[in-house]
């Protein structure tokens, strides 16, 4: 799986941005899928995962009520609503996918592919 991610850019505080992470390869719809995130001078901390099926998702909690984790296995992508956004957000946004196991993903070495990042900025 090749993945690709877009979406970032400047917001205001408060503001949304959706980010999504176009998939390449047969088995984008048998894979969970991650969203992590990277700020400077911090190390790479997981956001939120879904399964294959987009049944069970898991938030990290500073994210909750915030973010929505989701997927269109037919035109192979993934995506992550961002609502409510505050200065601590601001980081580079990683996609990333395993082929489907028995528990969702939250450590970074859970997962085998990666996209290229995408840099979401939260002005306050």
């Amino acid at each position: 799986v090749q993945l690709q991610a877009s979406g970032g850019g400047l917001v205001q505080a408060g503001g949304s941005l959706r980010l999504s992470c176009a998939a390449s390869g047969r088995t984008f719809s048998s894979s969970d899928m991650g969203w992590f995130r990277q700020a400077p001078g911090k190390e790479r901390e997981f956001v939120a995962a879904l399964s294959w099926s987009g049944i069970t998702t898991y938030y990290t909690d500073s994210v909750k009520g915030r973010f929505t984790i989701s997927r269109d296995n037919a035109k192979k992508m993934a995506y992550l609503q961002m609502n409510s956004l505050k200065p601590e957000d601001t980081a580079v946004y990683y996609c990333a996918a395993v082929s489907s196991r028995l528990r969702l993903g939250f450590a970074s070495g859970d997962y085998e592919y990666w996209g290229q990042g995408t840099q979401v900025t939260v002005s306050s």
